[in-house]
This record gives structure tokens, C-alpha cells and sequence, in this order.
């Protein structure tokens, strides 16, 4: 890798900043900016920066790492926390990654390099598919997606739920075309009728996974997670 990612650290306790800061001069691909002990301050500083992404615990005094986050909208973060009550949050806002303390190397690396591929692919990486529909064709957006199953109608057909509540009907589409097509990172297949967008996601166990969408009956839209498809979906979301 011949780019650096420029980097921010922040960690309201000083020997957990240090102790991170140490971690990330071990990793060539990093260039470290700044680092600070106060989220109030690195939103103070950030006009004056220049940085690709942010490493970054939660839970701090007077403001917390995951709405510092989604202040940083256009910036890719990842979370380091001795919580893992926060991770389906952090990935619901598009974090990189999400590492429980205490840190090691390798796992910050693999966190890194993750983010090292979404860098590189930000510019150019495809952001929607074309598909036909029962109402026609359409261009069907990635980020649009919160989940995809297999249409109750037509097992040939699928039926994809989108951002806005609504349902769309794709004609004679296979699972593994769509997976082709999806971006690795971003979705993951749970079962054998169902793909989910892991941003969509509320809350997951062993054996059940709760998306945020609200269903008619004012409950969270509720998915089997099947044991085929768990090793892979617990890598997925890296926990």
C-alpha cells in the first residue's frame, strides 16, 4: 500500500489513548494527524484537519463516540470500546469496524485494512444494480436496501424492502446473481430465503436477528439466522 490513511484518535482516557496511539505507529499503512482525549475539542479542531478516518471510543463525557460519528458523516470511523452493547449501532451508521477492548494488534490491523479497501473503492465502487421488476425495470440502490427474501408469490421472484418502508418486487432473480452484485462488506445471506443489509440491523443473537423496521403490528421486523449461514454472518459483522 504506497497511500497513508490519514488518521484521529480519540479516547477520553489518556492511557487507553496512549496505549492506541502506540498500536497504530506499529501499522505502515497509518499516518497518525492528531490525537485527542476530548470529542468536544476534535469537533473544535476538525476545520483544520485533514483525515480520511477516525478511531474512536464511545462512551465519553459530554458527547458519545457514535454521534460524534454520524457528525462525521462523509469520514470512515472505527470503534474501539470496552462495550458491545453498541455494535449493531455502530454498523446501523456505517462504521468500519467495531473492536472490543483491550485492543490488539491484529485485530486493529484487519480493521485497517478494511478500511484501506472501502478508501480505495470510494470513488469508482458501483452504488446501484439494474433489475427487472413487476413494474418494469429499475435501478435498485445499495444503500437503498434493508432486506431481500424470497417472494411468497414466486420462489423465482424476490421481494426487497427499502430505506423509505416500501416493497419492490423483483422478477426471476437468483440469491447468488444479487450476492454477485451486492457489496461483500455490506450484506449477508442468513438463511436460504433471505439476504439483510447488516446497517438494517437492530439487534441479533445466536439464532434471530431484529431489524429497525417497524412492521404493521408495531413490531421490529424479526429474521431466523440458520446455522448454514451463522460462521459466516458472525464474521460479517466481526464481533
Amino acid at each position: 500500500m504506497n497511500t497513508k490513511l490519514k488518521c484521529l484518535l480519540l479516547d477520553d482516557e489518556l492511557p487507553g489513548l496512549t496505549y492506541l496511539k502506540m498500536l497504530c505507529e506499529q501499522i505502515p499503512e497509518l499516518e497518525i494527524v492528531k490525537t485527542f482525549n476530548n470529542p468536544q475539542k476534535l469537533l473544535t479542531d476538525i476545520p483544520d484537519l485533514e483525515f480520511d478516518l477516525l478511531i474512536s471510543d464511545i462512551e465519553m463525557p459530554g458527547m458519545d463516540g457514535l454521534h460524534l460519528a454520524e457528525m462525521l458523516s462523509d469520514k470512515m470511523v472505527i470503534f474501539c470500546t470496552a462495550y458491545k452493547d453498541y455494535a449493531a449501532d455502530a454498523f446501523n451508521i456505517d462504521a468500519v469496524d467495531y473492536i472490543t477492548k483491550p485492543v490488539k494488534l491484529e485485530r486493529l490491523q484487519k480493521a485497517i485494512s478494511k478500511a484501506f479497501e472501502r478508501f480505495e473503492k470510494s470513488d469508482n465502487s458501483k452504488k446501484f444494480i439494474q433489475l427487472n421488476t413487476d413494474r418494469g425495470k429499475t435501478l435498485m440502490y445499495f444503500n437503498k436496501i434493508q432486506y431481500i427474501k424470497t417472494a411468497i408469490s414466486d420462489s423465482r421472484d424476490k421481494t426487497v424492502l427499502l430505506a423509505d418502508g416500501s416493497f419492490l418486487n423483483l422478477k426471476n432473480v437468483k440469491f447468488d446473481t444479487l450476492l454477485n452484485e451486492l457489496p461483500e462488506a455490506d450484506f449477508c445471506r442468513i438463511n436460504k430465503k433471505e439476504i439483510v443489509a447488516v446497517k438494517a440491523i437492530k439487534f441479533f443473537n445466536h439464532n434471530e436477528i431484529v431489524l429497525r423496521h417497524i412492521e404493521e403490528n408495531n413490531k421490529n421486523t424479526t429474521l431466523i439466522l440458520s446455522e448454514t449461514y451463522r460462521s459466516d454472518f458472525l464474521k460479517k459483522v466481526k464481533l
